[in-house]
């Protein structure tokens, strides 16, 4: 049996850096399900699981683009100092804040200057190549879809 469209997946994984260092990992906690194919996971994790048999394991790269995309220089921005509680004046404390259009958006503490904080709200892994080691540990056939009673998609057994 291979992962394929509308599959609903469960894998075990572990996320690392260039680096090595981990910063995930599912492995003897509870795997990842997924619906294969239906953009619930990265692009590139998604595109890497594809057609992997159960059981198998394997390392997938996932480039930025196909994962939390590059760093935008226009995600900094600056702050007076004083509009930052000063227990959060850290480097890497996420904030909650209001966007002057109204949105609620979570920004990243990215560097302390004299007068200002810089505010960072592109994605923590943004701009990072990361690397899953992954293990398919079920797949579960996607169930058939009806559109005005007819049948649509393969379904057949694999």
């Amino acid at each position: 049996m291979m992962v394929s469209h509308g599959d609903v997946v469960s894998v075990e994984y572990t996320i690392r850096l260039a680096d090595e260092r981990v910063i995930e990992t599912t492995v003897g906690d509870s795997p990842l399900i997924y619906t294969h194919g239906q953009n619930e996971i990265l692009r590139g994790l998604e595109a890497g699981l594809d057609g992997m048999e159960l059981g198998a394991s394997k390392m997938v790269t996932v480039q930025p683009v196909d994962a939390y995309g590059e760093i935008h220089p226009e995600g900094f921005f600056e702050v007076q100092r004083d509009r930052v509680p000063a227990e959060a004046q850290r480097i890497g404390t996420k904030l909650e804040a209001t966007a002057p259009d109204g949105r609620t958006v979570f920004p990243y503490v990215a560097e302390i200057k004299p007068e200002v904080i810089v505010l960072d709200l592109n994605h923590p892994l943004a701009g990072q190549t990361l690397r899953f080691d992954v293990r398919v540990v079920d797949i579960q056939r996607g169930t058939q879809q009806l559109v005005m009673g007819v049948p649509v998609g393969r379904q057949e057994e694999r």
